[in-house]
């Protein structure tokens, strides 16, 4: 049986000195948790880091399975032999659970050399340096045939239900969300964490884990900006419409339009910029 209470929780309450006007007082908060997460492959009796990640914890094993899914490490759930915490007792307890262990069911670790993720990645945009187009042509990702629709009065709704479902942001101010709906403007899931790329890792991990994967006909809303990895992840999981509650970087656009994604921005109230494949979007 292992320790659970050595998991780290998703808020840590700090003491604070709250300012208002000319006053000050002692007081309390609740801040989001940030901790580093490796990522370890297993095949073959072998083991290999794939790479370190800073995240919120929760929900570890979908963003180990999200990350692996997104570089193509694995392609389906058949590939995935099983996802574990490293409970080694040469590691210390406050470390076991921030290491994931993802088995490949391949008899041996797959070549790596082609990525460029042997490094730690930020919770903000994560890696820098491996955006181009070719990377996921190279891997076989194919442009999008989806001829999923959805009406404008759902797509305006749509950041207003995320951010109702988003729990540790209420408690905290401080966290990314990725969520899924139906084109009718159905919820289906919400992943939190301090970093946007993760909060994505961690919702198509979920639907590969449920054998729900791939999200054809889906619409993806994110917290904050819309980035060329945001873009990139929601390509290798088919997701055909992704909503930005902001700006989308240039090259997300690109490869918006390259793998036919409709892909808005700055989804607020009634407005929003529509960057690529608009058919999707009716009346």
């Amino acid at each position: 049986m292992s320790d659970l209470t050595a998991r780290p929780g998703r808020t840590v309450e700090t003491a604070i000195d709250r300012l208002e006007g000319d006053s000050a007082k002692r007081d309390y908060d609740h801040v989001v948790t940030e901790e580093p997460l490796e990522l370890r492959l297993i095949a073959g009796g072998a083991t290999q880091t794939l790479a370190v990640t800073m995240r919120t914890p929760g929900n570890d094993f979908e963003l180990a399975a999200g990350f692996a899914l997104s570089e193509s490490i694995i392609r389906s759930r058949r590939d995935l032999a099983g996802v574990s915490y490293c409970i080694d007792p040469a590691v210390d307890a406050e470390q076991r659970y921030n290491i994931v262990n993802i088995e490949l069911a391949a008899p041996s670790l797959p070549d790596t050399s082609r990525f460029e993720r042997h490094f730690t990645m930020n919770s903000s945009c994560g890696v820098c340096g491996r955006a181009n187009l070719d990377s996921l042509r190279d891997a076989g990702i194919e442009p999008l045939d989806d001829d999923a629709q959805i009406s404008r009065t759902t797509l305006y709704e749509l950041p207003e239900r995320m951010r109702e479902a988003q729990r540790v942001f209420a408690a905290t101010g401080g966290l990314h969300a990725a969520a899924l709906f139906r084109t009718d403007g159905t919820f289906v899931a919400l992943r939190e964490d301090i970093g946007r790329h993760n909060a994505v890792d961690k919702l198509t991990g979920s639907a590969l884990l449920e054998n729900t994967f791939p999200l054809r006909g889906a619409v993806m809303v994110v917290s904050g900006r819309a980035s060329f990895e945001i873009l990139q992840k929601a390509a290798v999981a088919r997701i055909p419409i992704v909503l930005a509650v902001s700006a989308p970087s240039s090259l997300a656009v690109d490869l918006a339009r390259t793998f036919n994604i409709t892909l808005a921005g700055f989804v607020r109230g009634t407005r929003a910029n529509a960057y690529s494949a608009p058919e999707r979007i009716i009346p």
